[in-house]
């Protein structure tokens, strides 16, 4: 038994993942042989090669209308697809919409009226569709319909009736009767929501990249004879000592060894504030070291640490279909051979049994086919739901599929995100608290002199502050970062410093007043930053992630609606994870979180 994995080319939902596996199912013969990744559109495949070889395999996929090509083959030409195949569907619908609208005004122009184009179409035998706006028509139709009859075929030669059949029978048995018009309506529109659907999973497929960019790509590895040498990430053993140096990405799990830093942990817990990190501490894949080298022996292999195992759960958070889109492919399944029986008793049993007139009575029953296919709820259940999934992704939510996005109406409690959901995800100046006969303009200025070169984000926001107030202020002379702690420079020649509450408690400056007004600015979830000189405290600049201007508004308006208990989850710690809630009037919060203890919250 082998396993081997293929790029499918259209498997963009999980009626694609049902077709193929009626259509290659038989040709493996394993039970649970058969996966399929509809994120990434693979399928994977575990079967002996002799019995299940690799021809007959793409063959079966042929068949359904998609293609299929061995993984190792997608990714040795880049994983590109060719401008058909990103760009197919779009460019049909497009076609599709734009000779509906073509054919419907000439159509109207040959008739003399709208009212002709639209209310006279096929209300009698006599009545004849202008051959030029027959035309547009059919390509309308031919466009919209292209990704469609594939499936309908397949669906009849396996006595399957499904969704794509009962759009082709509408769509021809409109034609039939000469309703030109509503058959190339119908295509259209099926044409737009298999359209939404492809592009709703292609933007999860995006997000999924991006996950993966968030990892370097090498690991720079401590030897025993302490030479360093770069190694791919699957390559490094678990326990061998690997360097982080000022700014770059974390590439593996691990326990400091040596060094101290600030750690942006955000790109994983979402903590809004770099956390400082020494020897004995635990740092993530993915997280962005900030001006200290570290030194930290490996806990995980590659494809075990917390961002793998990110990528992961998303990766298998298939695509659900929803409660809706369920009953209707099930009700489709029944109704449409019902009615076809029916149809074909209306055009046989009168003329055979009454002497009815063949012509009339074949009118009928092409009547009733249009008539009775539920074109509307066909359409709209899985338009409605990837149009959401859609709007959805574009204001950068993923979700995991109709189901999910179904399952809002019925549930009584909600649990949220906080950093980038609730609050805007990057600290702003708070409060600036002058201290030693200094005013708010010398505090920040001291520190803006101090912080000019830092792309830390507490001292972005400190910048953005001196901005907002016109303050201008050259850097500071001899410069120097104290890792993990804060910074000292010289300002108009005189020597400054910046740093934490430890920093103050070490440089022996901080006096009960201070002590207090620390502790309160701290149990009110802010970071604080204390700026000094050798003799004294200049003052203190307290910071946070403030609230989203509309997270107070949207909180009401889930009271509305029936949300009985709000929980925020964070990786953020507990003191600013409780401020944020009591301002937002949160009724539970869980902190320190990382994404899969969030997962195992909710």
């Amino acid at each position: 038994m082998t396993t081997r994995v293929f790029r499918v080319d259209g498997l963009d939902c999980a009626e694609e993942v049902a077709i193929l596996k009626r259509e290659v199912g038989p040709v493996i013969g394993e039970a649970g042989g058969l996966s399929f990744d509809i994120l990434n559109a693979r399928m994977i495949v575990t079967a002996d090669p002799e019995r299940a070889p690799t021809k007959l395999l793409l063959d079966a996929v042929a068949r359904t209308g998609m293609k299929a090509r061995p993984w190792e083959e997608y990714v040795k030409h880049t994983g590109q697809r060719s401008f058909v195949q990103r760009y197919g569907k779009l460019i049909l619908a497009g076609l599709s919409g734009t000779l509906l609208l073509s054919g419907f005004l000439t159509h109207a122009m040959l008739a003399g009226s709208l009212y002709q184009a639209v209310g006279r179409e096929g209300s009698d035998l006599a009545h004849v569709v202008p051959l030029a706006a027959r035309v547009i028509y059919i390509l309308s139709i031919l466009t919209g319909v292209w990704f469609v009859l594939p499936k309908a075929w397949l669906s009849i030669r396996n006595l399957r009736p499904d969704m794509n059949l009962l759009m082709t029978i509408a769509v021809v048995g409109a034609m039939a009767i000469s309703e030109w018009f509503e058959a190339a309506t119908v295509a259209f529109l099926f044409a737009v929501s298999l359209l939404l659907e492809s592009w709703s999973v292609g933007r999860a497929r995006r997000a999924i990249e991006s996950l993966l960019e968030s990892a370097p790509p090498v690991v720079r590895v401590r030897q025993e004879d302490g030479a360093e040498r770069e190694v791919a990430p699957p390559d490094v053993a678990v326990g061998s000592t690997f360097i982080v140096r000022p700014g770059e990405k974390i590439p593996l799990d691990g326990s400091i060894a040596r060094g101290r830093s600030d750690v942006n942990q955000a790109p994983i817990t979402g903590e809004s504030v770099p956390v400082s990190k020494g020897p004995g501490d635990e740092v993530f894949a993915g997280t962005i070291n900030g001006d200290g080298v570290l030194e930290a022996i490996s806990t995980k292999p590659a494809d075990q640490t917390t961002l793998a195992n990110i990528i992961r759960m998303v990766t298998e958070a298939q695509s659900r279909r929803a409660p809706s889109e369920q009953w209707v492919e099930k009700f489709a399944r029944t109704y449409t051979p019902v009615i076809m029986v029916m149809a074909m008793a209306f055009f046989l049993l009168p003329p055979l049994l009454l002497g009815g007139a063949w012509a009339e009575w074949f009118y009928r029953a092409l009547v009733l086919l249009v008539i009775a296919c539920p074109c509307a709820l066909v359409i709209s259940t899985p338009v409605s739901i990837v149009s959401t999934l859609a709007a959805s992704a574009k204001h950068g939510v993923l979700v995991k599929g109709g189901a999910c996005m179904e399952a809002p109406a019925g549930i009584k409690a909600i649990a949220f995100d906080k950093t980038g959901t609730l609050t805007e995800g990057k600290p702003r100046v708070i409060q600036l608290v002058p201290w030693n006969d200094h005013d708010e303009d010398d505090l920040l200025q001291r520190a803006v002199a101090l912080e000019s070169a830092s792309n830390h984000p507490l001292a972005c926001a400190i910048l953005d502050e001196a901005q907002a107030r016109g303050i201008k202020v050259a850097p500071a002379e001899d410069f120097q970062v104290i890792p993990g702690k804060g910074a000292v420079g010289m300002v108009r020649g005189k020597r400054y410093w910046l740093g934490s509450h430890r920093y103050l408690k070490e440089r022996g400056r901080e006096t009960p007043d201070i002590h207090q007004r620390l502790n309160s600015l701290s149990d009110a979830g802010h970071t604080v930053i204390v700026v000094g000189t050798e003799d004294h405290v200049c003052g203190l600049i307290s910071l946070a992630d403030k609230p989203r201007p509309e997270a107070h508004r949207m909180i009401r308006s889930l009271r509305d609606a029936g949300i009985q208990h709000i929980v925020m989850l964070t990786g953020d710690n507990q003191t600013t994870a409780s401020a944020v809630a009591a301002d937002l009037g949160i009724d539970q919060t869980r902190a320190e979180l990382l994404p899969q203890d969030k997962v195992a919250a909710v």
